[in-house]
């Protein structure tokens, strides 16, 4: 079966990474000392201590492995520095509802995708609408709450 490809920007692609190498070099030492140290102090049975450092050890190790996956399996999109003419991965948007709302997104891939930080992913309602739009169009969004006119104010 072939790995499913994982868009990611220039941006993106450089957090994973920092984060995978944080993890790697920090993070796991720190916790193979928290494990040696609860060990050594009250065993390895009944310790409430070295059981919380396994299960953190466990979610690290989880991590690091979901990382590699991402990063070997990433296709960092370029784009045209100064390209503001359509809505593209990477792209600062603000919109503006039909109610007067103005909201910025930036259209990231999938799995950057942080949306109480504005980032949307480009397979979300929202982020599959606007994409390839330009300043001035209207879209209509199909959202769990019904449907939404959009529309592009601003592209940076």
């Amino acid at each position: 079966m072939t790995p499913k490809l994982t868009t990611l920007t220039a941006g993106g692609h450089k957090q994973f990474v920092e984060e995978l190498n944080q993890l790697k070099t920090n993070r796991r030492k720190d916790v193979t000392v928290r494990i040696k140290t609860a060990s050594e102090t009250g065993g390895t049975v009944d310790n409430a201590e070295y059981d919380e450092a396994k299960n953190e050890q466990a979610f690290l190790e989880g991590r690091i492995a979901d990382l590699e996956n991402i990063l070997a399996n990433a296709i960092v999109a370029s784009r045209v520095k100064d390209d503001t003419n359509s809505v593209q991965l990477g792209s600062s948007v603000t919109v503006e509802t039909d109610k007067g709302e103005k909201t910025k997104y930036i259209v990231v891939g999938s799995v950057e995708a942080a949306p109480l930080e504005g980032k949307i992913s480009i397979e979300s309602p929202v982020g599959s609408a606007i994409l390839d739009h330009k300043k001035g169009d209207v879209v209509e969004v199909t959202t769990p709450s019904g449907a939404v006119q959009l529309k592009i104010i601003e592209i940076e």
